[in-house]
């Protein structure tokens, strides 16, 4: 078997597609902590089970499997995607990265947890955390007079005083809270008395309902301007020496009493009992000496310089008072804890918490909820943020309500848990999805009455990682994109907490920061381009060539929306004495992803299939590739996607890399200077043929749906979230 000849294209791609609409439910490891950009791991399973699998795919897929001897590399592991599935089929495993929360992550993933001991451990710290600062997050019903209800959201708006008369600015962009997509009403703050008013059309809001000042959609707070309603001056913000304060200005509640007749959510503007809370909070936080409040600095970087910009200067100035209070205390109880598999546990469970619990998260207006700080892969600074109740709610029937709380974040590190040790497939049957549990499947080390699998995870280079020669079966990877995605810079934002829990217990946390100059991104700051990506790539794969046994496959995905990138991608094949046996499409993200939509970016990856072969393979003409790519689209439409334009090039692109590494191949110099390589690379994919106009083809002749664009879906966010 191998993956040319039996990867199952439109198989895997409904599975893929499907997997990464809500990948929770297909994979519910990857809650064990957040990661960036996860591929999907039907993907993995797909590669694996097409070279050691004895039987088509698709009648391996949905049962057991079971690869003994066979060792599988991942020498960027990240979130661990490739590892866990190799490691699930009976692997061994070996993974590098640089970054140590990514190898943290994943030995949380695979490493055996006792899930009675954690969820004991977590209920008691719970509980304390309840006794301890539950009334910091109740309030009273306005709407039915019930009191001691519990906050779900506090809402933000930044605000300073005027330059000028020194009254305070609320820096509102706009005035609605929530329209009425998942609301009966659209919720409208009144700009002068801050009451809100539930209306029907937002084009035509009327009067407030308290003061009759005129509604209005339409905030001062424009383009780093905003003039003061008091004297007219016109402000700016911000000046870089201070982050701005915040007033909360709305919450949202939770009223179980009352849920059943009531219509809609529980909305209301804090009254006098709401401001002496968060007064107490305030009184609270200045009496602790902190132990575990991070004093790491935000160092420069492309991302963290807006939060320079912004005036912010230290971690801990990302969190308000009540949020720095609850984090405190969670983390000295979590320390103190004496099991320490469940300290791991619940020290990654707090890292992960941190999403939710910072000054940065936002509201969106659409699906009621906050999003986290991730949600777009920077430090997005909006002017009005979302404060989650740092507890969680449960409903009656023991079911979350809302996000952010520590409730949330147990249930679904325990729910990844039971995963591992009952890993199951989801199955389309027609319309209905059936949930098959794979008995004889498990991820981890051991398993009472099973064979123990090897897993060694390293943070640290694959460069120079002395790996035995002949030692791999196959490398499965998904390497860096090369962009600026900071996952040091974000990083560090957990990083800066994990590490005053756990210490050196960790391997990589002696490090002040996650940051490396290994980092294979694009990044201004350090000087990191082009050459330096494709030098450091060509270098792990050639290391973890030498590793492989001889025509062993290292397979890897990859997508960019510029040609120049694939030339790193070609130079790092050829540099590693290897070619290219197949470029194969494979859904790798959602099209509705806040961090893609808008941007013509593809969610479809390319898995470069590579080996290393005796003979050199013959080159496709350029002219029979448009025929080969119109197979691919149609079976990537037969798994039920519509190839968006940003698709239809990146295939292209990886198809004709793939025509210039074999025409490469024979005589290619491994010792010449990076950019005489990148520039060869250049120079033969331009010469291979016209590919604009491939692409132009593509998208014009109907072939089923490809000459279609697919519009993705508007995620809506608050129109007060978008990043300055």
């Amino acid at each position: 078997m191998s993956i040319e000849m039996h990867f199952d294209i439109p198989f895997i791609a409904a599975m893929a597609l499907r997997e990464k609409q809500i990948q929770q439910n297909y994979r519910p490891i990857i809650a064990v902590h957040k990661w960036f950009a996860r591929r999907p791991g039907t993907l993995f399973r797909g590669l694996a089970l097409a070279e050691f699998g004895d039987k088509p795919i698709r009648d391996l897929f949905f049962r057991a499997n079971d690869f003994p001897g066979k060792r599988v590399c991942d020498p960027f592991m990240g979130g661990g995607t490739p590892l866990l599935e190799a490691n699930r089929m009976g692997c061994d495993v070996l993974g590098f990265d640089i970054n140590p929360m990514a190898a943290w992550i994943v030995r949380e993933e695979l490493e055996h947890l006792d899930l009675g001991a954690y969820r004991a451990a977590a209920d008691t710290m719970l509980a304390t955390l309840m006794a301890e600062f539950g009334t910091l997050y109740r309030t009273d019903c306005p709407h039915y007079g019930d009191t001691d209800v519990p906050v779900k959201y506090g809402l933000w708006v930044k605000a300073l005083d005027c330059a000028k008369c020194g009254e305070n600015v609320d820096l509102f962009p706009g005035y609605l809270i929530a329209d009425n997509t998942r609301h009966p009403l659209n919720v409208l703050v009144c700009h002068d008395c801050g009451a809100l008013n539930e209306v029907e059309d937002v084009k035509q809001p009327g009067k407030c309902r308290s003061c009759r000042t005129a509604l209005t959609l339409e905030g001062p707070a424009k383009r780093n301007h905003c003039a003061c309603r008091h004297c007219g001056h016109v402000n700016r913000y911000p000046d870089g020496k201070a982050p701005l304060r915040h007033r909360l200005f709305a919450i949202e509640y939770y009223n179980p009493r009352q849920k059943k007749r009531h219509a809609g959510r529980f909305f209301k503007m804090p009254d006098a009992k709401d401001l002496a809370t968060l007064a107490a909070a305030e009184a609270r936080w200045q009496a602790v000496t902190p132990r575990f409040v991070p004093k790491m600095k935000i160092l420069p970087g492309d991302e963290t310089d807006r939060l320079h910009r912004w005036g912010y200067q230290r971690y801990s100035d990302l969190f308000n008072a009540r949020q720095l209070l609850g984090l405190e205390r969670s983390c000295q109880l979590i320390a103190g804890m004496k099991d320490e598999r469940v300290r791991h546990a619940l020290a990654t469970n707090l890292s992960d918490l941190l999403r939710y619990q910072n000054m940065l998260c936002r509201y969106d207006t659409m699906a009621l909820k906050s999003l986290d700080i991730f949600s777009i892969h920077g430090f997005p600074v909006g002017l009005v943020q979302c404060e989650s109740n740092l507890l969680g709610i449960t409903n009656g029937n023991g079911g979350g309500v809302g996000s952010g709380g520590w409730t949330n974040i147990i249930e679904k590190y325990a729910k990844a848990k039971r995963y591992c040790d009952a890993p199951f497939e989801v199955r389309q049957d027609g319309k209905r999805k059936t949930v098959v549990p794979i008995k004889g499947e498990w991820i981890g080390e051991t398993m009472p009455g099973a064979r123990p699998r090897q897993i060694a995870l390293h943070c640290s280079t694959s460069t120079t990682a002395e790996i035995p020669h002949g030692s791999l079966d196959a490398v499965f990877t998904d390497p860096p994109y090369f962009g600026n995605v900071q996952y040091g810079e974000l990083m560090d934002f957990c990083y800066a907490w994990l590490r005053r829990i756990v210490g050196k217990e960790a391997e990589g946390f002696d490090r002040p920061s996650t940051r490396s100059p290994a980092e294979l991104t694009g990044n201004v700051t350090e000087e990191r381009g082009l050459a330096q990506f494709a030098t450091g790539l060509a270098s792990v794969y050639a290391n973890a060539a030498r590793a492989l046994k001889p025509g062993a496959p290292l397979a890897f995905t990859f997508h960019h929306n510029k040609l120049e990138a694939y030339q790193a991608i070609g130079v790092s094949i050829l540099d590693a004495g290897l070619t290219c046996t197949q470029a194969i499409p494979c859904p790798a993200e959602m099209g509705g992803s806040i961090h893609i939509h808008g941007t013509g970016s593809s969610i479809v990856d390319t898995v470069f299939v590579c080996r290393d072969l005796a003979e050199a393979q013959e080159v496709m003409p350029f002219d029979r590739l448009e025929a080969l790519i119109r197979v691919q689209l149609a079976q990537l439409e037969s798994a039920g996607m519509k190839p968006t334009h940003g698709d239809i090039r990146c295939i292209t692109y990886g198809h004709i890399t793939r025509l210039a590494v074999l025409t490469l191949y024979p005589e290619w110099d491994d010792q010449a200077l990076m950019p005489e390589k990148l520039s060869l690379l250049g120079r033969v994919l331009d010469g291979l043929g016209d590919y604009t106009s491939l692409i132009a083809r593509l998208l014009a002749v109907p072939g089923g749906s490809a000459g279609k664009l697919k519009k993705p879906k508007q995620p809506v966010i608050a129109p007060h979230a978008a990043a300055v």
